[in-house]
């Protein structure tokens, strides 16, 4: 299982929300490009980036974008992709994915054009779940039934999701599995990126030993110290410990 550093981004600055609030901000560097290319050289193939101006305000800092992409940085971005214009906008300025979170729950029919527009490759819905309900706007709507989404998102050509469980998001209190577990029996055939209370080396090994993800998305452990990210590639490679003989 592949782990995915993430770099928020809120007024210029490298953050963490709680939950996804806007209100329950930690900030961590005022350089984003500076944050991924951290993250690159401690080891990471791909960096999650998070336009969080974007997803509040449906517009997307192309500036940000064309900054990674001059750098050669792989990332894949999210926060404001709400046009086919944006999306093709973000692949050439060299996104490797772009995710997508309002079009995907609110307008399947825009999701395919998006699709048509750059391939199905680049694209991952964003499955923010609250509730049972799959938000989008930058989780500040009511959100549509999961079963609903997915099946919106399926028939929009996509195959992989990006699943968050927004309680544990920020909490580093554990992934939710069982969420995992319904997106999995929903869309069999989808690709599934974990996000949402990484916190520990435990948590990775016990997200990894289920076989739901392909990929964990971890914020505020890595920025934390909780652990490192090659502490966290090398608990994937050797698998959980041996259990421990009585006595």
């Amino acid at each position: 299982m592949q782990v995915i550093p993430a770099v928020d981004v809120l007024d210029g600055s490298v953050v963490r929300l709680l939950r996804g609030d806007f209100d329950e901000v930690t900030r961590y560097g005022r350089d984003p490009v500076a944050a991924v290319q951290r993250w690159v050289e401690e080891g990471a193939a791909l960096v999650h980036v998070v336009d969080l101006d974007g997803a509040r305000g449906g517009e997307s800092d192309v500036a940000l974008w064309q900054r990674l992409g001059a750098s050669a940085l792989p990332f894949q971005v999210g926060g404001g992709l709400r046009t086919v214009a944006a999306v093709e906008g973000a692949v050439a300025a060299g996104a490797a994915r772009i995710v997508v979170g309002t079009a995907a729950v609110w307008d399947p029919g825009l999701l395919a054009e998006m699709v048509a527009a750059v391939g199905a490759a680049p694209v991952v819905a964003a499955v923010d779940v609250r509730g049972g309900l799959a938000a989008g706007a930058g989780w500040r709507d009511q959100g549509r039934p999961l079963e609903e989404v997915l099946a919106g998102v399926g028939g929009a050509g996509v195959g992989r999701l990006l699943v968050t469980a927004i309680s544990q998001d920020g909490t580093m209190e554990g992934p939710d599995l069982g969420l995992l577990a319904r997106v999995r029996a929903l869309a069999p055939e989808s690709a599934l990126i974990a996000s949402g209370g990484v916190g520990t080396l435990a948590h990775l090994r016990s997200l990894a030993a289920s076989g739901l993800a392909e990929a964990a998305i971890v914020g505020r452990a890595l920025y934390e110290g909780a652990f490192s990210l090659a502490e966290a590639q090398a608990a994937l490679r050797t698998g959980p410990p041996p259990p421990q003989s009585p006595g």
